[in-house]
């Protein structure tokens, strides 16, 4: 099952003896017209527009693995995308509201309970870095905005040593004030970040190992790109655990319908008349008197 907003909704179901899927998930997506428009995305019957995940990070802990990305058109990011897996890849929920022109581009899980996920909004601009938190084993996920007043920037690596102790890097820009690269620490497990310096070049993370990247794990695109195949190392071979659809959608919004104009309503002192009056152009009529002429106005 796979829960969006609060509710579970139903996926295609991977068989768990033998790890093998009969068919490929399909993350569920129903085109809501806001968020198209958001994107700049004018989908019709004619020309509809194709949806893609995209994956990003995969952080596996024990049978629990968790994948992140994004699902995006071909013009734009429109929404991020955390799903979780408890039983090894044979069924996926998600855990995590979608947040809307973003993609989480980073994992991390420390232990059973306490993991992290990093993004920032893509669209139409890359700003406001946030994470996503979670201390009951990734029943429940928090966002949490690295700075209060927001600004352009992408996270470009963070790590935590413990529980409560991390570090972060943000890419703001060639133009930012102070420094291209910011360094931000956390003591609250990601609820809170403070900035430690901002340099123009990229700052090393001291306690961090030299990649984030669980090499007996892997992601990558098959059948033609058509699927996400999820892998685990098994000896020397990788063996599939999961697959996933690339295209999840083709959204087609329906015009709106043409609707004839309603009469304008009758008033109170207005009523129907069952006769034509009859106007004579060029002179004033009786009911109509002529307009008094002005003094000095000539006969």
């Amino acid at each position: 099952m796979l829960r969006v907003n609060g509710r579970f909704l139903p996926l295609v179901c991977l068989l768990a003896a033998g790890g093998l899927a009969q068919e490929p998930v399909r993350i569920p997506y129903d085109c809501p017209e806001a968020e198209l428009q958001s994107a700049g995305l004018l989908c019709t019957e004619q020309e509809p527009c194709p949806i893609y995940l995209e994956i990003n990070a995969i952080a596996p802990a024990g049978r629990r693995i968790l994948v992140a990305g994004d699902l995006h058109a071909t013009s734009g990011t429109l929404t991020s995308i955390l799903l979780a897996s408890e039983d090894g890849g044979a069924t996926w929920k998600e855990p995590a509201p979608r947040v809307a022109g973003a993609a989480i581009d980073r994992l991390q899980v420390f232990d059973h309970d306490h993991g992290w996920a990093a993004g920032e909004i893509q669209y139409p601009l890359t700003r406001d870095p946030f994470f996503l938190v979670t201390t009951d084993g990734g029943v429940s996920w928090r966002r949490r905005d690295v700075t209060e007043e927001g600004g352009p920037g992408s996270v470009v690596r963070f790590w935590f040593d413990g529980a409560t102790h991390g570090q972060l890097i943000v890419d703001a820009g060639k133009s930012a004030e102070g420094g291209r690269y910011a360094l931000y620490e956390s003591e609250t497990g990601g609820e809170s970040w403070m900035i430690r310096s901002a340099t123009d070049a990229q700052p090393k993370l001291r306690l961090a190992p030299p990649s984030m990247e669980n090499s007996d794990y892997r992601v990558r695109a098959a059948e033609g790109g058509k699927t996400y195949e999820i892998e685990i190392r098994d000896g020397e071979q990788w063996r599939k655990m999961a697959s996933l659809l690339i295209e999840v959608a083709s959204c087609k919004l329906k015009a709106p319908e043409l609707k004839e104009p309603r009469p304008a309503p009758l008033t109170d002192d207005a009523e129907p008349k069952d006769y034509v009056e009859e106007i004579k152009l060029g002179a004033p009529t009786a009911q109509t008197p002529a307009s008094p002429k002005k003094k000095g106005s000539p006969d």
